[in-house]
């Protein structure tokens, strides 16, 4: 393209090259959708061959072995006749054949694996087009010689694009897991016979509250540094996060201590982060069955509804968390009054703070954030007020 093509036409001239129809190319410019069409035509690259029958065919899975391998990865199901799969689909399923069918690994095994690593890469797939679809707008928006290039560039570039450089990227940063895994369950031991994990959970203060009151585009910059913060301080702090869901995260820790640490750090930082409000955490320590790069178990439900229980800033601890922690010197407790939890029963917990933490100002510390947030609100609000009705406008 030569310098000053608009940046619409550069990417539809792409697509045209690629063999997209006119009216294909016509309906994603009503949509607003070229640069997603265009991912779409450079993502897989490879050519679709195969239906169901010629896919069982070639791999030698019975049907309904191969249906529900790929239902495991987060695809629709096959439609009889659809020509779905390419060369390389058909090798990897082949492969799975030979590993179930050598009784190496059992079928429950393969498609547990199948359904965490088909969830895993639909959560980096969206995260990516979020990223793109984002900076699209802007690229497109302006004129520029550049034009639709920046914004496909660092995807499908040869010269060091994402989608070139993710496959060797993957397998390492599997490989990696893969040892810290092993290496957590060698420390860990018989999980029989030690006192078990810390499940942990914070979740943001107000989070409902504040999305009624600040565009998506603030909302989604709040979880993102939230969940930034999280990653930053449970693993810097030799803890796992299991998973994020919106505005909570949950984790996991070997150590007691470790998780103290994690936890007090957490509710510091939200507390000093500009832009976030408080946590409030629910921790637990005991036994917890992990399956599928998930946890569960009883253990798990009491540090959930003990977070649910805590006040903004506060970390909550079951009593056996604190039988584990009351010896160290840099820790205080403050006893609650026994509370009654959903499918638990009544249990006494406590709240966990530093020991140079005064236990009566919590209550102040509280107010005072309180105060700051709706501070912060009014801002927001007097702010966006002023933009849709400026001063001297005609009422």
């Amino acid at each position: 393209m030569s310098p000053g093509t608009p940046p619409i036409q550069e990417l539809v001239s792409l697509l045209r090259a690629l063999g997209v129809s006119t009216q294909e190319v016509r309906q994603a410019q009503q949509d607003g959708t070229l640069v997603l069409l265009a991912i779409d035509k450079l993502a897989l690259g490879q050519d679709l061959r195969y239906d169901l029958d010629d896919a069982c065919q070639g791999t030698g899975l019975p049907e309904e072995e191969l249906r529900h391998i790929w239902r495991s990865l987060g695809f629709p199901d096959p439609q009889a006749g659809e020509v779905l799969f390419s060369d390389v689909d058909l090798t990897n399923f082949a492969a799975v054949a030979d590993l179930m069918h050598s009784g190496v690994v059992s079928p429950e095994v393969t498609y547990g694996m199948t359904r965490v690593i088909g969830s895993s890469m639909a959560r980096v797939a969206s995260a990516l087009i979020d990223a793109v679809s984002s900076r699209a707008e802007v690229v497109l928006s302006a004129p520029g010689d550049d034009g639709a290039s920046a914004v496909l560039e660092p995807i499908a570039s040869q010269a060091g694009g994402f989608l070139p450089i993710f496959p060797a990227v993957l397998e390492q940063v599997w490989r990696r897991h893969l040892q810290a895994a092993a290496r957590r369950r060698l420390l860990r031991g018989d999980a029989e016979l030690g006192p078990g994990q810390v499940v942990g959970f914070a979740d943001l203060v107000g989070f409902t509250a504040l999305a009624q009151q600040v565009s998506d585009e603030e909302l989604a910059g709040v979880v993102d540094q939230f969940e930034r913060l999280a990653y930053d301080i449970v693993v810097a702090g030799g803890g796992r996060v299991v998973k994020m869901i919106g505005d909570e995260v949950m984790f996991l820790v070997d150590d007691p201590v470790s998780a103290a640490a994690i936890a007090l750090g957490m509710a510091d930082a939200s507390h000093d982060a500009a832009g976030l409000s408080d946590v409030r955490v629910g921790m637990a320590i005991g036994p917890v069955v992990e399956r599928e790069g998930d946890a569960f178990g009883a253990t798990v439900n009491l540090a959930s509804r003990a977070t649910s229980i805590a006040y903004p800033g506060t970390v909550v601890v079951a009593p056996n968390l604190r039988e584990a922690l009351e010896d160290r010197p840099e820790l205080a407790f403050k006893s609650m009054r026994q509370r009654y939890l959903k499918n638990i029963g009544r249990v006494s917990l406590s709240v966990l703070s530093h020991a140079s933490d005064a236990p009566n100002t919590i209550r102040e510390t509280i107010d005072e954030r309180r105060r700051q947030m709706r501070e912060v609100v009014r801002e927001k609000l007097a702010v966006r007020a002023s933009v849709e009705d400026p001063p001297g406008a005609p009422s």
